[in-house]
């Protein structure tokens, strides 16, 4: 699928971004390559991530719906995390700095697990992120995605 027809999908989605201090710069770097397709959504972001991404668009001439939340150490994962489960998000992109520790760890792991229970695309890297949000999936209206099931397996 070509980037071109990516930026003109029909479907809004909205999109958390989270990016850890030591992944700010990937995150805006990210953002602002992606600034085109990502413009013509609804971003919601953790309060320095999502700021630092509203300054580079505005340095760019990007105009962009952008809803901070708190800062991840302060309640921001959470409160993004209660979005997945009220089926908010869309998408979710987080940049998690994996070499060092964190003080809001029960927080982050929260995060990813809602996204995984409530079936909801996580990139954790700019590779996987590029991915998700040039598949072709997003537009195609026959698709539906299978809900997890848990369940035993029996053979």
């Amino acid at each position: 699928m070509n980037r071109e027809k990516i930026e003109n999908m029909d479907k809004q989605l909205t999109i958390a971004l989270v990016a850890h201090d030591r992944r700010k710069a990937d995150m805006v770097e990210w953002a602002v390559f992606n600034a085109d397709m990502l413009s013509k959504h609804k971003l919601i972001c953790t309060g320095t991530t999502g700021g630092l991404i509203q300054k580079a668009f505005e340095e760019k001439g990007v105009e962009a719906e952008i809803v901070c939340m708190n800062s991840g150490p302060l309640g921001g994962d959470a409160e993004i995390a209660a979005l997945v489960v009220r089926k908010q998000i869309n998408l979710a992109v987080f940049l998690i700095d994996d070499l060092n520790a964190q003080p809001h760890e029960a927080d982050i792991q929260m995060l990813l697990r809602q996204c995984r229970v409530h079936n909801v695309p996580i990139a954790c890297n700019r590779y996987s992120a590029d991915l998700m949000i040039t598949s072709s999936l997003w537009d195609d209206e026959d698709y539906v995605p299978s809900e997890p099931r848990y369940i035993k397996f029996d053979r």
